[in-house]
């Protein structure tokens, strides 16, 4: 897990920019299921929600290492946090106004995020 200062974020990307970015960053490791949500009014702690799969331990830790590298490089922002690892089946990269879930298929399945957070509106991140 690391953290990074919330005020560096400021003047950087933010909120549906930024979750297209995270979006489009998993898409280049070949995520699988690629949403992106629009949760705001709905969620008390973020404004959008990136869900994707990957189908493997080695599928998983390339997902979240590129998600966060590539974010990184075009735009110069770090997550805030991060919780999980592939082990764990579960990892959330923590933008703040975004947050990345990279899940296995099967834990995907199992916990059914698109019934939880089935009221949100579905962002369309692809040209």
């Amino acid at each position: 897990m690391y953290q990074m200062d919330l005020e560096s974020m400021s003047d950087k990307v933010k909120g549906i920019e930024l979750a297209k970015a995270c979006a489009k960053a998993a898409d280049e490791m070949q995520a699988e299921n690629i949403q992106l949500w629009d949760v705001r009014g709905l969620s008390s702690i973020t404004d959008f929600m990136v869900i994707c799969s990957g189908s493997s331990m080695p599928h998983l830790r390339a997902i979240m290492r590129d998600v966060a590298g590539y974010v990184m490089e075009w735009h110069d922002v770090k997550p805030a946090m991060s919780e999980g690892n592939a082990d764990s089946k579960w990892v959330v990269l923590d933008y703040i106004d975004v947050m990345v879930h990279i899940l296995h298929s099967e834990m995907r399945e199992y916990y059914d995020l698109e019934s939880i957070w089935g009221k949100a509106k579905e962002v369309k991140w692809k040209e």
